[in-house]
């Protein structure tokens, strides 16, 4: 009988003879179609991002209300417009509107076409992301998880086997707003180890991460940082059982069980949450680091798109 993941396997193949017809763009890909191959300054990015995540509103709105909302200047919107060809902001609003009101239109059609297996994928994810939502519709759970993380010196982070992803970025990125971030990606003594020295520097507070299938390493940590007097934050898709358990704070995002391996779109929204909470949390320290972190940036030249 073949396991679990050797049935998910199987029933996710992506199957040429099942894929749906080919449809027409979507309203979102038409817009991006506007901006397919133009250089685009930083400004001009966010407004082209603001047309694409707010089209049905944005392609009626004054060029005063659409710079104020995109955050950047009247002339910004002005030059964003004629870089794509328009005399000037009302030409290109006039291209914008037909489209939008064609995504009103087809608004709710999309779920009643036939999918393919990719496209039933994301529509669980999406699900899980509307589940996320709902949940984070109280915020104060994330602001205190995040408070407390902020002020945890030094932060450590924990993720074994599949969950080392989702622990990595959390702290490539807290690193850029927390001044002493340390991972844990591999159990046993040196997990022990790292959670000792964390404590003995004066650390108060782990965030562990256990997507499925869960490990007893994950457990066996979580269980070795209590013993040591630190307090356990967990993200995970579990409600119940002894991680749970075993934490003081638990913060639950579904995983998508759709393919043959799990994606975790709402657990990545979810870290980027608690990373927003934590900025939040040292505003004074967080402008100050990310500030560092720019000029050190541009004085390398470590980015290609700036």
């Amino acid at each position: 009988m073949p396991s679990g993941q050797q049935a998910r396997a199987q029933a996710a193949a992506i199957t040429p003879g099942r894929q749906a017809p080919e449809s027409e763009p979507t309203p979102a890909e038409r817009v991006r179609a506007l901006f397919t191959g133009q250089r685009l300054s930083p400004g001009q990015r966010r407004i082209a991002q603001y047309l694409v995540d707010h089209l049905t509103e944005a392609a009626f709105l004054s060029i005063t209300d659409l710079a104020e909302r995109a955050g950047v200047s009247q002339p910004s919107v002005t030059r964003f417009a004629t870089s794509l060809g328009y005399a000037g902001f009302p030409a290109l609003r006039e291209a914008l509107q037909p489209i939008a009101l064609s995504a009103v239109a087809g608004a709710g059609d999309s779920r009643g076409a036939r999918r393919n297996e990719l496209q039933a994928a994301i529509d669980a994810e999406i699900e899980n992301l509307e589940s996320l939502r709902r949940v984070l519709a109280d915020p104060g759970q994330v602001l205190e998880v995040g408070r407390r993380l902020a002020h945890s010196i030094p932060l450590t982070v924990v993720g074994l086997r599949i969950s080392v992803s989702l622990a990595e970025y959390f702290a490539y990125a807290a690193r850029r707003i927390h001044p002493d971030v340390r991972v844990v990606t591999g159990g046993g003594s040196v997990a022990y180890d790292t959670l000792l020295h964390a404590r003995e520097a004066g650390g108060s507070w782990v965030l562990a991460y256990a997507m499925p299938r869960h490990a007893n390493e994950t457990l066996a940590a979580v269980r070795a940082a209590r013993s040591t007097g630190l307090r356990v934050a967990l993200i995970t898709d579990l409600t119940m059982g002894p991680l749970v358990e075993e934490a003081d704070a638990v913060l639950t995002a579904p995983v998508g069980a759709r393919l043959v391996f799990d994606s975790y779109a709402a657990p990545g929204v979810l870290t980027a949450a608690v990373l927003q909470a934590m900025a939040d949390a040292e505003p004074e320290r967080t402008q100050a680091r990310l500030e560092g972190y720019e000029q050190v940036a541009t004085q390398h030249d470590f980015f290609i798109d700036d």
